[in-house]
């Protein structure tokens, strides 16, 4: 089986009250699609624009398999990962633009 990169993601609107979570092969691609609304449905119509968190994998079946945990948590256990990895909460698409 062949390694490649997948991404599980949080993406949030400027507010911070609504979360996305999704997975995607192309970080960079996928923000740059939330920011400029091009993937229709929740995250279009709730402004989910920012990225807040991600985790890298190697394997399809692990990002898929964490999209689908964190799915299932309570809004304050996701905010708890938020906030481990990114503490303040910052929006971090020009961090990904530049660092991926």
């Amino acid at each position: 089986m062949k390694d490649h990169n997948y991404f599980v993601y949080i993406v949030t609107n400027k507010n911070k009250t609504v979360l996305y979570i999704g997975v995607t092969n192309d970080l960079q691609r996928r923000v740059f699609e939330h920011e400029n609304g091009l993937i229709p449905g929740f995250s279009k119509k709730y402004n989910c624009n920012f990225l807040v968190f991600y985790e890298h994998f190697k394997q399809v079946e692990h990002a898929s398999d964490r999209e689908k945990e964190i799915k299932k948590w309570r809004r304050e256990k996701k905010n708890n990962l938020i906030r481990k990895f990114n503490p303040s909460w910052n929006f971090l698409n020009q961090k990904i633009y530049s660092s991926l």
